[in-house]
């Protein structure tokens, strides 16, 4: 790969999920706002894990069709550098929430089949980024962090898009390298793909994962 891929490292936990994350060469890490997820932060939690961040690792917090009020918490006490919408919001609900908060707005769209990419040339107008994710199991509690990949072929070779975007679904120390060669991503987003357990993130794997994007 000829250039650089940077990892985002989402659901991170502990200071030690951050320790690993930074030390294996991740660009940003995610902590997660939405209580059915086992990687969910209070408020309080996230504001002392953002402490522990270093320079040049993004801080992005995943909120799922939050309220004003609900990213006027998190906002107010967690320093971050991006807010990830990864719900049902609208273009017009990201393009409230960049101008409200005056931070950058990571939009994740669910893919499982070629009828779902034209929401990514919809929401490329109002987004920062895009998070091109698995589109969840019907009846799922979780709208990401399941393990599910999606046909990467249906990204290959497209271009076009406006904006930066990163892959996520499914993705691992094992796969992420081909997942890259498919698809060309020059971003990529890993939860449960590097975790013991739910929720448990393994050092072991976030370095692995890290490096197997350099591959």
């Amino acid at each position: 790969m000829s250039q650089a891929v940077s990892a985002k490292i989402c659901g991170v936990k502990a200071p030690a999920d951050i320790a690993a994350a930074a030390e294996a060469g991740a660009r940003y890490v995610g902590f997660v706002f939405f209580p059915k997820s086992p990687r969910c932060l209070t408020v309080e939690q996230a504001a002392t894990l953002a402490a522990e961040v270093p320079l040049g690792v993004a801080k992005v917090a995943l909120t799922v069709n939050a309220t004003d009020a609900e990213l006027d918490e998190i906002t107010r006490a967690v320093p971050l550098d991006m807010l990830q919408l990864h719900g049902t919001e609208s273009p017009e609900r990201v393009a409230e929430v960049k101008a409200r908060y005056g931070l950058p707005v990571m939009k994740a769209i669910g893919i499982a089949d070629a009828e779902d990419l034209p929401q990514i040339e919809l929401y490329s107008d109002v987004a920062d980024q895009l998070l091109i994710d698995a589109k969840p199991p019907k009846n799922a509690d979780l709208p990401g962090g399941n393990g599910l990949a999606f046909d990467w072929r249906l990204l290959a070779g497209r271009k076009y898009w406006q904006k930066p975007w990163m892959l996520a679904g499914g993705l691992t120390p094992d796969n992420v390298a081909e997942a890259i060669r498919m698809t060309g991503a020059r971003q990529v987003d890993v939860s449960s793909g590097v975790e013991s357990a739910p929720g448990v993130k393994d050092p072991e794997r976030i370095a692995a994962f890290v490096k197997s994007t350099t591959a």
